[in-house]
């Protein structure tokens, strides 16, 4: 950490962890080291660190639940944030006056708040059952599936532009599509969901069907994170195709490189063996993309997030 790193905290409420190990936070459990991960403790502290970044051109990134990210062996420089603090995993409900409304921020644990919306009997976030992400990461990369996605349920959201400013943008002016939405830079501070009154037990009911259908489909208990490269547009038909199905017809189940393999059961999963590296990874992730691209002439890219050095 170096003595001008150090003057973007030196003077905030945070929590500082020099050359921290990220591998083990994430879901794929390999890579290297962050330079210095901070957890701010406010969102004012939060706010002036962004605009101390942006201003010294130092990269920062935001490190969620790890459950869709790869980070290289050698790790990554700059500011790694975590929202971990109290002040970034409140939940409230009614946030905006409305009986339907609730407020989550972005550290919050995706999976605790739509069971305690099950359970206060608000549908709204059933689609993303199964889905393991922090509610700032799941927006991010507009986390769903065959269900639906975080995106459907979305009131506003709130974000810190690059000046460590609040800005809150309407539903009406954000778009959610396919993995991705058009947010601007910045961080994401909260998202307020519209939710509906709904019976309990019928919730309950729909969240475990899908957890079914998604542990019938997919290997949850690997050293993955999920779904590695995104549904790509076919440009024979202009639609979009499965990439787990390219992969399962260029023969690619089974293919190992080192400690990495794709999946027997989920040609879209790619998981890690015990004492891997990231690296194995990244050569499978890039023979893959050779073989589809040389079979169907058809280019994958990531959607796992992929840390490295600048």
């Amino acid at each position: 950490m170096s003595r001008s790193t150090s003057t973007l905290f030196v003077d905030l409420d945070v929590e500082v962890h020099p050359d921290f190990p990220l591998g083990p936070e994430t879901w794929f459990g390999v890579g290297g080291r962050a330079d210095i991960l901070i957890c701010p403790r406010s969102v004012e502290a939060l706010g002036t660190l962004v605009r101390r970044c942006h201003e010294n051109e130092i990269p920062l990134r935001v490190l969620g639940s790890g459950a869709n990210l790869l980070v290289a062996d050698d790790g990554v420089d700059g500011v790694v944030v975590r929202l971990n603090q109290p002040a970034f995993r409140e939940v409230s409900y009614n946030a905006s006056g409305a009986v339907e409304a609730m407020r989550a921020m972005a550290g919050a644990d995706l999976a605790r708040t739509l069971n305690e919306t099950v359970r206060r009997g608000l549908s709204g976030l059933q689609q993303v059952a199964g889905i393991p992400a922090s509610i700032g990461g799941a927006l991010h990369m507009n986390a769903g599936g065959a269900f639906g996605s975080i995106g459907d349920g979305v009131h506003s959201v709130a974000c810190l532009n690059e000046r460590g400013e609040i800005v809150v943008y309407p539903a009406s002016e954000l778009s959610f599509e396919y993995r991705r939405t058009n947010l601007p830079a910045g961080v994401i501070l909260w998202a307020a969901f519209n939710l509906q009154d709904d019976d309990p037990k019928r919730l309950r009911e729909r969240v475990l069907e899908i957890f079914s259908y998604k542990k019938s489909t997919q290997p949850l208990a690997d050293s993955s994170a999920g779904c590695t490269f995104k549904n790509p547009i076919d440009p024979a038909t202009g639609e979009r195709t499965s990439a787990g199905g390219l992969i399962d017809r260029a023969g690619l189940k089974g293919l190992r490189l080192g400690s990495a393999e794709v999946s027997t059961l989920h040609g879209n999963f790619l998981h890690i063996h015990p004492g891997g590296s990231a690296s194995d990874l990244l050569r499978l992730i890039d023979q893959v993309r050779s073989r589809v691209a040389s079979e169907f002439a058809i280019e994958l890219s990531t959607e796992v997030a992929i840390w490295g050095r600048s």
